[in-house]
C-alpha cells in the first residue's frame, strides 16, 4: 500500500507555482521544494547580498517547517545550490546565521550550478522530520 502524501502550504512564505507543493509529509518526514531568497511580502528579493537572500531562503523554508508541524532543529538534510562558486563563502555566512545555534548540524551539499530561477544567486531545500 502506497504511504501517502500530506501537501504543506504556508501563507507565510511565497506562494508555490502551480505545479509545485512547497512541501509533502510522507512517512514521518516533511520534504520541503527549493526556496529562493524572496520576500514573501513583496514577491521580490531581499536587499543585501547573498549571505542575506541565504538567510531569507532559509527563513521561507522554516515558515513551510511550521505549516508542516516542524521546525528548524528537525531538519536532517540541506541541499544548496548556488549559481557560482563565488558565493560559497557569503552563503555560508548566511546558513551560520540560522544553523549555527544548533548542537547538531543537519547533512548538508552545497552544488554549483549553470543558472537558477529568476537569476537567483542561491537556492534551498530541505528534508525535516515531520
Amino acid at each position: 500500500m502506497p504511504s501517502a502524501k500530506l501537501p504543506v502550504l504556508s501563507q507565510h512564505a511565497p506562494a508555490p507555482s502551480p505545479w509545485m507543493s512547497q512541501g509533502i509529509i510522507s512517512n514521518g518526514m516533511l520534504y520541503c521544494s527549493g526556496s529562493l531568497g524572496i520576500d514573501p511580502q513583496t514577491s521580490t528579493f531581499v536587499p543585501g547580498d547573498v549571505a542575506d537572500r541565504t538567510v531569507q531562503a532559509l527563513r521561507n523554508l522554516e515558515q513551510v517547517l511550521i505549516a508542516g508541524g516542524s521546525n528548524l532543529s528537525k531538519v536532517v538534510k540541506v541541499t544548496i545550490f548556488i549559481s557560482s562558486m563565488a558565493h560559497y563563502a557569503k552563503v555560508n555566512d548566511g546558513y551560520a546565521r540560522v544553523f549555527g545555534e544548533y548542537d547538531v548540524k543537519p547533512c548538508r551539499t552545497c552544488v554549483g550550478v549553470a543558472s537558477l530561477p529568476l537569476d537567483a544567486e542561491v537556492e534551498i531545500e530541505l528534508v525535516a522530520a515531520a
